[in-house]
């Protein structure tokens, strides 16, 4: 078999070196955005040139706006959204906080029933020669870990809410001297979010499992059982941050456009709009601090599958430590390779011109994936066995080391893939939206119909890349290769979540401009910097719902060899019974999820409507609306309607598991993953599609989108309701339904031996 090269030594150097890399990079970026000053007076007085041009002279472009002005009032309306976002996350967590006791309590009284909480050892079931350590153990310890997980998650969504609220001004003022310094304040923003994310995530796992590991001893089996607890943290917040975060945007954004845009004929972002407020809040609260939880739930839980299968393996029966922790260095070199990787975005190249804003986003793409195939070749050679044996299903499967930096590699590259064709089926450049942008001269039913059409055939590519990856990965490495694939996927996470969180900052820059009144050539900048911010947040999606697929496959392989099942025989009653309810709980979901999204919106509506027939002046710019009642609206909304749907998703292994037992719960299991899978991306695919339609024809850059223009034109109209059709889709019910495939897998292998156990009362009658 042989050893790794890399020394344990070097292993436990290496890991939090990389992670205190990526959260003192992230810093650095932060300090470099907070040199654009929001106060008038230092600003206007600042004669030195620093790097970036971040204080040099600011060009008087606004047309008869006094300076200080523009820089006052940016900061006042930079203040009112940082404090709704911050107002709204408070008041989720508070419930969530409730949750997350509730929850740790199950968690411990389910895994502690299992021997009676007893306090005596067992005999291993890999070595009966060995005593391993209590279930009473593993019950204290997930719960730990459940704890650990779940705040992680929260702080992650936090830190990266904090961070765009307080760049989207900062970009906004910055867009006055080019497109060029608007783009790196907002990418270097999302960068902050994207390291810190990843580092933290990667320094939480590694000292938990050091921490674990000085009580299990020898006992790897039970230790990594523990640690599972911690993707089932991260997960079970950001299902609460997608879905809370989700209802709470689209509420604002469906008000506002409805009324404002379509109704009332004045712009996106305008003053006038008493949803305009609430709508910014929105981008923060459900693209930034849902997007950032989501993928750190990913990225724990294809950590923790991978460490499950491993444990079980020559690796965890021959207590080798590198070769163990092995996703850990996948995810340490991803940081740097991130980090390498962001530099050619604000560094080595220099952005002149709005065309070059979506290919410095694709090129990070690129770059990290390539940078990402040479360092995962590295950490390969020297931290894995040449060969060694992986568990499959009750035998042990020969396994050389090559063979696992391939797995890495189908993850990575199908990741790739999947991005490039969302991008395809979402980006205005391309036919697909076009199309979708022409059909709107017949209304808004034919819009309907060719965004559903576009949704539907962007399914195939990407489901035949999660299939090869799938096939290529289990044949070499059984189920460790599909959660090693799935952390491929995860690898360059920081740069992922730098380009997803910069298209929200751009956003909300471009309707601060609005808000402040600046020139029509500064909203133009902030609009290319939001397209482009668009397709690359569709991408974002692709990535989040392909990694969810290989993630919750590889946990539930780990659940089906904990809980002891020899095969999943699909013929058999009990199995298919959960197939088919499984199937249909992704739609049961999205249709609580689209309702919640609805009934708040029609409140919104209401109340916007409201405000304009009821307050003098407001239409002709004297009076102001009241943004605090629309801010209401939208948080009371999304507290109260995110219960139904977290239920759903968190009571359902539970009750299939206890009721019906761990064979049917694997049917259930397997169904939600493959329907979900499909209506996920086609969710995402089709609302990008239509909110892109509506940028092209409000965009004008061609010949045909200016037929179809300009602003109030019919088809303009016609396009605004399909974006608003759409905003559901793929803000709210799209990305939650890859949190729940993933969350039922990673709860049905935290309680497996209770389920194994106690499990399936009603077969037992």
């Amino acid at each position: 078999m042989g050893a790794s090269i890399l020394p344990d030594l070097g292993t436990e150097i290496l890991i939090p070196f990389c992670a205190v890399v990526g959260i003192v990079f992230s810093l650095l970026q932060w300090v470099y955005v907070s040199r654009v000053q929001l106060s008038p007076a230092r600003d206007s007085n600042s004669n030195s040139a620093g790097k970036n041009g971040y204080n040099d002279y600011l060009i008087e472009e606004e047309e008869g706006v006094n300076d200080n002005n523009v820089v006052q009032k940016c900061a006042e309306i930079q203040n009112a959204i940082s404090e709704g976002a911050t107002s709204f996350l408070f008041t989720e967590y508070k419930y969530v906080g409730a949750f997350m006791v509730a929850f740790a309590i199950l968690i411990f009284v389910f895994l502690g029933s299992v021997e009676g909480f007893s306090t005596s050892g067992h005999k291993c079931a890999n070595d009966e020669t060995k005593m391993c350590k209590p279930a009473l153990a593993t019950a204290i310890f997930s719960t730990v870990s459940f704890l650990l997980g779940a705040i992680t998650s929260v702080v992650s969504g936090f830190l990266g809410m904090k961070i765009a609220t307080y760049a989207n001004a900062r970009t906004t003022l910055e867009a006055r001297k080019g497109v060029g310094k608007a783009f790196i304040v907002a990418f270097r923003s999302g960068a902050v979010m994207g390291f810190l994310l990843a580092a933290n995530g990667l320094l939480v796992l590694y000292i938990v499992i050091l921490v674990f590991k000085m009580y299990y001893g020898e006992d790897w089996g039970g230790l990594f059982e523990s640690v599972t607890g911690y993707g089932l943290g991260g997960s079970s917040m950001a299902l609460f941050g997608r879905v809370g975060g989700g209802i709470y945007t689209k509420a604002a954004d469906v008000g506002a456009d409805l009324v404002g845009k379509v109704e009332m004929n004045i712009p996106e972002d305008d003053p006038r709009n008493p949803a305009v407020i609430a709508d910014n809040v929105g981008d923060n609260v459900g693209d930034i601090a849902g997007m950032g939880s989501d993928l750190f739930g990913s990225y724990a839980e294809s950590s923790c599958a991978a460490l499950v299968v491993a444990s079980i393996s020559s690796f965890g029966i021959n207590h080798e430590f590198t070769a163990m922790l092995y996703p850990l260095i996948v995810s340490s070199i991803g940081i740097i390779v991130c980090l390498i990787t962001t530099l050619f975005a604000t560094d080595f190249f220099e952005i002149k011109a709005v065309k070059e804003i979506e290919p410095a986003l694709k090129r990070q793409l690129i770059i990290s994936t390539a940078l990402m195939t040479v360092g995962v070749a590295i950490v390969t050679w020297i931290s894995v066995p040449s060969s060694f044996t992986i568990f499959n299903f009750g035998t042990q499967k020969l396994v050389k080391n090559w063979q696992l930096f391939l797995c890495v590699c189908v993850g990575l590259w199908a990741g790739l893939i999947i991005g490039f064709v969302t991008e395809y089926y979402t980006s205005n450049a391309y036919s697909p939206v076009q199309d979708v942008a022409d059909s709107c001269r017949t209304g808004a039913a034919t819009n309907v119909i060719f965004g559903l059409a576009l949704g539907y055939k962007s399914v195939i590519i990407p489901i035949f890349a999660i299939a090869i990856s799938i096939y290529v990965s289990f044949s070499f490495a059984a189920m460790y290769g599909i959660a090693i694939a799935a952390l491929g996927m995860l690898s360059t996470i920081a740069t992922g979540l730098a380009i997803d969180a910069y298209g929200p900052i751009s956003d909300n820059a471009g309707g601060i401009a609005e808000m402040a009144g600046m020139s029509y050539r500064i909203r133009e900048r902030t609009d290319a910097l939001d397209a482009a911010g668009n397709t690359t947040a569709a991408i974002g999606k692709g990535f989040a719902i392909g990694s969810a697929a290989l993630v919750s496959l590889a946990l539930f392989g780990a659940f089906v060899s904990r809980a002891g099942i020899a095969t999943v025989d699909v013929l058999t009653p009990k199995v298919f019974i959960g197939l088919i309810v499984g199937a249909m709980l992704p739609y049961w979901f999205s249709a609580m999820t689209m309702k919640s999204v609805g009934s708040a919106a029609l409140k919104m509506v209401e109340e916007v409507r409201r405000q304009f027939n009821t307050i003098p002046g407001l239409m002709e710019g004297t009076a102001k609306p009241d943004y605090a009642t629309c801010v209401k609206i939208s948080t009371d909304a999304s507290i109260k309607e995110m219960i139904p749907p977290g239920a759903l998703v968190m009571l359902t292994p539970l009750i299939v598991g206890i009721f019906f037992g761990v064979e049917t719960l694997s049917g259930v299991l397997a169904g939600s993953l493959v329907s979900g899978v499909q209506i996920a991306i086609s969710a995402s695919n089709t609302g990008g599609a239509w909110d892109n339609a509506k940028k092209y024809i409000e965009a004008g850059a061609s010949e045909h989108a200016m037929s179809l223009g300009p602003k109030g034109s019919d088809p303009h109209k016609a396009a605004v309701i399909g974006d608003t059709v759409g905003d559901p889709l793929k803000d709210t019910s799209g990305p939650s339904l890859n949190i729940l495939i993933k969350l039922m897998a990673v709860e049905s292998l935290v309680f497996a031996p209770f389920f194994a156990t106690h499990g399936g009362l009603l077969f037992k009658l």
